[in-house]
């Protein structure tokens, strides 16, 4: 099967980055490959073994994820296509055969503990946390015969690995998502569809005052949304950060343009990572006299003078 029939995933099986490549239009052809981090799913879209990677950015309890930030910041030829919203819903499952009321110890990775604490504080007699690297490797370790006496898993966990669920969506919030990226190499971005994200990597050239307010301005004075901004140490001393930021808009928008020529000007490094739908498929609209034509209208006025003059 060619990489065109393929997309790589932060594995392993019966994780909720799994379900997000499911969502991919491509996937119900493609053969979905697991892979052990990040950085890794990126190296088989850049080695042609995969056309897409998908992998977390954002949970709406927990925040930004920072192994795909900072590997996108730093693994250069791979661009952003996409994006997925995925309910986080967990379920306590345990071998065939398993009580309720037999279950202590629950392995799990520790996000998924923690939202389902309450849960499990209510419901167990003296719960205790074994934790595992992501809850599918806790729902693998149970069917290869972990001490543990149940694990917390996804839904599709259960049937991959043999468990059965004792309890479903036992999390605290009901409501939780997961926000996934389309990632491939670096290409024409999808058409501008007016619901649209475009993300950017953004180092500060100095530790000075106000520097980060320069650089937001870019934005603020376009009247463009960030819907997300995450700072990360860029490594080589303290006080020096990169900024993984989405904004509300496509690069055909002209505001858009205008805000990339900026921090071009105010920044050693920006990293576009490209412009995508909106998984909301919100407007993305920008506020003040920055639509298109505004911009048009400006640039006629401007070239007419010009030319006066």
């Amino acid at each position: 099967m060619s990489s065109t029939h393929k997309i790589a995933y932060l594995g392993p099986e019966g994780t909720f980055t799994e379900m997000a490549a499911k969502m991919l239009p491509s996937s119900g052809e493609a053969e979905l490959l697991p892979m052990s981090s990040v950085t890794e799913a990126l190296d088989a879209v850049l080695s042609g073994l995969a056309m897409r990677a998908v992998a977390p950015i954002e949970n709406s309890l927990e925040g930004g994820v920072s192994a795909t930030s900072d590997a996108l910041a730093t693994i250069p030829g791979v661009q952003i296509y996409g994006e997925y919203l995925v309910p986080v819903s967990f379920d306590l499952m345990a071998r065939p055969g398993t009580a309720l009321a037999d279950v202590s110890d629950v392995l799990t990775h520790p996000v998924a503990y923690a939202q389902s604490r309450k849960w499990l504080d209510k419901n167990l007699k003296n719960p205790s946390h074994i934790p595992a690297a992501s809850t599918a490797a806790a729902a693998k370790a149970l069917s290869n015969g972990s001490s543990a006496h149940a694990v917390i898993a996804a839904t599709g966990a259960a049937e991959i690995y043999g468990l059965e669920i004792i309890a479903s969506n036992i999390g605290e919030n009901q409501d939780a998502q997961t926000r996934f990226y389309e990632i491939g190499i670096s290409g024409t971005p999808p058409k501008k569809t007016g619901q649209d994200k475009t993300s950017v990597v953004v180092e500060l050239p100095d530790d000075r005052p106000g520097g980060l307010l320069e650089m937001l301005e870019q934005f603020a004075a376009r009247g463009i949304n960030l819907s997300r901004i995450e700072s990360r140490p860029i490594g080589d001393r303290f006080g020096r950060y990169r900024f993984n930021i989405d904004v509300e808009g496509h690069l055909e928008d002209e505001a858009i343009g205008e805000a990339l020529m900026g921090l071009h000007r105010f920044s050693p490094k920006v990293v576009f990572l490209g412009s995508y739908p909106r998984a909301d498929h919100s407007d993305s609209v920008h506020l003040g006299n920055n639509a298109n034509p505004d911009y048009e209208s400006a640039q006629a006025w401007l070239g007419k003078l010009r030319k006066e003059r």
